[in-house]
């Protein structure tokens, strides 16, 4: 099947298809295969949509139980048993576990839905505009979520000025010599610093699309006490990295902190529906009934498979001992093939099953997951150049399957290397 048709009709918007030029048929578990039955490997997952594969059997046995027997899709914030399941669900084996106390709110079926809803319920609680982020932050392409949000490209499709935000350098920005916290503090301490005190402070534990820069729990620990000292909301954007991506299933867990408002979306359904869900502290919850909506904030069909999602792979310990034993998998292997193409100039980043590749030339990584590609393996970019080449494999990619990506990036690094003119022909070739 031939590409033309979504260059005659669709929009030249489209990214990730230039990214990976055919066309897919079908999919199972860590493969997608194309309309000419070429098979792919993904580490894409969708952008981390797919934590646990493509088409899982049991995830598609309960959706399409449900649908036979005519259950409910769509009834936007009515009360239905498949919602119902899915709070008892997420109650049982998410937050009483872990000892959290949340409300559970709806927002509309986006990650970045989430995050318009967080910024607006900080500002309402708190009764102040502004709201801090971070240097490298993406959480979303509306004018909320882009107002906090770092990169330039994407800002500037906003069309118009984007206010009532204040960016500040994220852990490590400046280097391992120089404290951001600390820096921050004085900021919001000093009435001559021209930073008005902010509603809340939104931050992502990794900066999935800012190239994979990590906080470290002390950093994080210090930045919720900053909360506390200045009377700011902290939100955690886990739209990416949270449900299981890092391990656990929020990614702040190492840290011991709870964030007033959490944003998940993106893996929350399991299967690939759209789902997104704002946990808010029920202290906050100060909403007036209607003063937030959205038309798919009750999708039935996501409920269904995100309550048979936790079930299955969060009523116990499994998953988190599984992701820890693959993440060294991948570990290793990155280090392997840093320490044998020193002409990458790369650096591991990352943590759990969010890693990557870090390259000093800023085309390498394009060039990387470009030839990769062509050897069967989806596998995307991320930071403000493209400079990372970004590992996000399904939770449940086997440990075959995880050495087969790794065999493939190292060959596909090896030939951007030698196309790039990095090392000699001859070198790249073998």
């Amino acid at each position: 099947m031939s590409l033309q048709t979504f260059d005659r009709y669709e929009s030249r918007v489209r990214s990730y298809c230039r990214s990976f030029p055919t066309v897919f048929e079908h999919a199972e578990g860590s493969r997608l295969y194309d309309s000419n039955g070429k098979p792919y490997l993904d580490f894409f997952a969708g952008a981390g949509v797919l934590n646990y594969g493509h088409n899982h059997p049991v995830l598609k046995q309960a959706l399409l139980a449900y649908i036979i027997r005519k259950g409910i899709s769509h009834s936007l914030d009515m009360a239905t048993t498949a919602k119902a399941d899915f709070l008892d669900a997420f109650q049982r084996h998410i937050l009483a576990p872990r000892g959290m106390q949340y409300k559970l709110q709806f927002p509309g079926p986006t990650g970045t839905n989430c995050v318009e809803a967080a910024l607006k319920l900080a500002r309402k609680v708190k009764g102040r505009e502004k709201v801090i982020s971070f240097t490298n932050a993406f959480h979303g392409m509306t004018l909320g979520a882009l107002a906090v949000s770092g990169n330039a490209f994407k800002r500037r499709s906003a069309g118009i000025g984007l206010s009532c935000a204040v960016s500040m350098p994220f852990c490590g920005y400046f280097g391992a010599d120089v404290d951001t916290i600390r820096y921050m503090d004085r900021y919001l301490s000093d009435y001559g610093s021209g930073v008005d005190l902010p509603a809340a402070i939104i931050v992502e534990t990794v900066q999935a699309e800012g190239g994979l820069n990590v906080a470290d729990s002390d950093w994080l620990q210090r930045l919720a006490a900053v909360c506390r000292k200045h009377d700011l909301l902290l939100i955690v954007d886990d739209i990416q990295v949270g449900c299981g991506r890092t391990g656990s299933f929020f990614s702040f867990e190492e840290a011991g902190i709870q964030p007033d408002i959490v944003c998940l979306s993106k893996a929350l359904s399991g299967y690939g529906l759209p789902l997104a869900l704002l946990l808010i502290k029920p202290e906050l919850d100060i909403w007036e009934p209607g003063e937030h909506n959205g038309t798919f904030r009750g999708h039935n069909l996501a409920f269904v498979t995100a309550a048979k999602t936790l079930e299955l792979f969060w009523s116990n310990k499994h998953l988190t001992r599984d992701i820890a034993g693959k993440s060294r998998l991948l570990i290793n292997g990155l280090k392997r093939i840093i320490g044998s193409q020193p002409a990458a100039h790369a650096r591991l980043k990352g943590r759990g099953l969010i890693l990557g590749l870090e390259f000093e030339h800023p085309q390498l990584a394009t060039t990387a997951a470009r030839i990769a590609f062509s050897h069967g393996l989806l596998i995307e970019t991320s930071g403000s150049r493209n400079q990372v080449l970004k590992l996000l494999p399904p939770l449940t990619t086997d440990r075959a399957e995880l050495r087969a990506g790794l065999e493939i990036i190292d060959v596909s690094l090896r030939q951007a290397l030698g196309e790039l003119q990095l090392i000699p022909y001859d070198a790249a070739a073998n």
